[in-house]
């Protein structure tokens, strides 16, 4: 299915808009809070850069494709989205589907600017076509496992839902948390249900069970589970993928989704850009912006400076990638090439490790700074 236009595509009267194209989950089974946050900051970024005069005089257009957490999806759009002659393509959340718009993309020799996936191999090999926002899987995930050294924490339990980007998460964590004498313990989500997960819990004598799977199935019944059980008192649950994030997460759980750490990519403090660009995201959602929208409204802001700077030519923002230079909303943004990571990278966006108050759900605690 392809997604009407953004809003800030109505400024295109005349044909002569540099487009780009944005692949956005916005359909179930793709996390569509997510896709929805990094739609409004594409699009806002999109608004703005209008305002100031666009592209040399020229207005900038989003062309959306819905993805739902489908790679098959996502190829397909990419390969439509070339052959519109976007200058570009931006976005995504999912890291598989992201995986495999970048090799699209890549094969066809169009730039991508990644704007929220993280897994580390986001390519199989080195691309001079790819640029992340995002910081990778293994950097802000050995963040979460100093969280959970600094807390005590040496038998965690991880739950998860096997898959590229969750088996990636879990080998982070064991090389990350083994060598300082912390065990982790794989419950398969696919075999155990909510009740044996905590018969497991019990049985394993974990004193932390992170959640490496979906929301909300299965995530939201093992936290109910796990909260509800006595013997589990003790236990922290975390999210390092970041699920209580959004309002879905305490709309389901209300105070049993407190106290629940996960990773998110904000500054402890927003300088005069990001402050200005979190209030116009507040407006524009009615509801507090996550990371993600700020993530999307970065790329944008990117992507155009590239565009004066260079102009629609393919070639030529893919060879600029490593002469950006650009204050977004969360610091200056440039890219550099990162050991293990074969795109363009920024080195590093500001990670936390953040949880909803138990005081009040609606409130967010930064509980550690990577």
């Amino acid at each position: 299915m392809n997604t009407p236009p953004s809003p800030a595509a109505a400024v295109r009267t005349d044909g002569s808009a540099v487009r780009i194209g944005a692949l956005v989950p916005l359909t179930r089974p793709g996390w569509v809070e997510a896709g929805r946050h990094l739609l409004a900051g594409l699009d806002l970024a999109v608004r703005e850069v209008n305002d100031t005069g666009g592209i040399s005089g020229s207005p900038l257009e989003l062309v959306v494709r819905d993805t739902a957490a489908d790679p098959q999806r996502a190829a397909v759009a990419v390969e439509e989205l070339h052959h519109l002659g976007v200058a570009a393509v931006v976005g995504e959340y999912h890291s598989v589907v992201a995986r495999t718009a970048a090799a699209r993309a890549d094969a066809l020799g169009l730039p991508f600017l990644c704007s929220s996936a993280v897994l580390d191999a986001l390519t199989e090999r080195p691309t001079p076509w790819v640029a992340r926002l995002a910081p990778a899987q293994s950097h802000g995930w050995r963040t979460y496992g100093d969280f959970l050294l600094a807390a005590g924490h040496s038998r965690i339990a991880v739950a998860v839902d096997p898959s590229v980007y969750w088996a990636s998460g879990t080998r982070i964590l064991r090389e990350h948390l083994t060598p300082h004498g912390a065990t982790v313990i794989e419950l398969d989500v696919r075999e155990l249900d909510p009740g044996a997960v905590c018969e497991a819990l019990v049985d394993h004598r974990a004193t932390a069970l992170l959640l490496l799977a979906g929301h909300p199935e299965p995530a939201v019944p093992i936290v109910e589970h796990v909260r509800r059980d006595r013997r589990l008192d003790g236990v922290l649950i975390g999210a390092p993928a970041g699920q209580p994030e959004f309002p879905q997460w305490a709309q389901l759980l209300g105070p049993l989704g407190a106290g629940v750490p996960f990773l998110r990519y904000l500054p402890e403090r927003l300088g005069p850009l990001g402050t200005r660009v979190g209030k116009a995201l507040r407006e524009r959602l009615a509801e507090e912006p996550s990371f993600v929208a700020f993530e999307g409204y970065d790329t944008v802001t990117v992507l155009a400076d590239v565009l004066r700077s260079h102009g629609p030519d393919r070639a030529g923002i893919a060879a600029s990638w490593p002469q950006v230079t650009v204050e977004g909303t969360r610091g200056r943004i440039r890219f550099s090439r990162t050991p293990g990571i074969g795109v363009w990278q920024w080195a590093w966006a500001p990670v936390q490790v953040v949880d909803r108050d138990p005081a009040d759900p609606t409130r967010f605690r930064i509980r550690h700074t990577g």
